[in-house]
């Protein structure tokens, strides 16, 4: 017999277990999100996970979706995981990889400290 109401299982669009892959990296890309457009991907993304967890019509605001879901809205909840990362390393301004001439090298040997 066909199965008459295909209904997807909410647990697997919670955004708690969506939230590792859209946090992958995000002290590298953070400040790119006080661009509109990019902040626009994450929260279209919430919102479709929201709208089908609350079974809510596509006009409902993304701020009512988060409340009626209790969700975090997504942009508080990238700066949560930032903050720890930055207190750490004191800034976000930080250069991955950089030129640094042959005769400022460190010996491997100074490199390397042995506690």
């Amino acid at each position: 017999m066909a199965k008459l109401s295909w209904e997807l299982n909410m647990q697997p669009l919670r955004l708690d277990t969506m939230l590792p892959l859209l946090t992958y990296g995000a002290p590298v890309w953070i400040d790119a999100m006080k661009y509109g457009h990019n902040r626009q991907k994450y929260i279209r993304v919430q919102r479709l996970i929201n709208i089908r967890m609350a079974k809510a019509y596509r006009i409902t605001s993304s701020e009512a979706l988060c409340i009626l879901t209790g969700m975090t809205p997504i942009n508080i909840k990238l700066e949560e995981v930032v903050k720890p990362y930055i207190n750490k390393t004191g800034s976000h301004a930080f250069v991955l990889d950089r030129v640094v001439e042959l005769k400022h090298w460190l010996h491997p040997a100074d490199a390397v400290t042995i506690k």
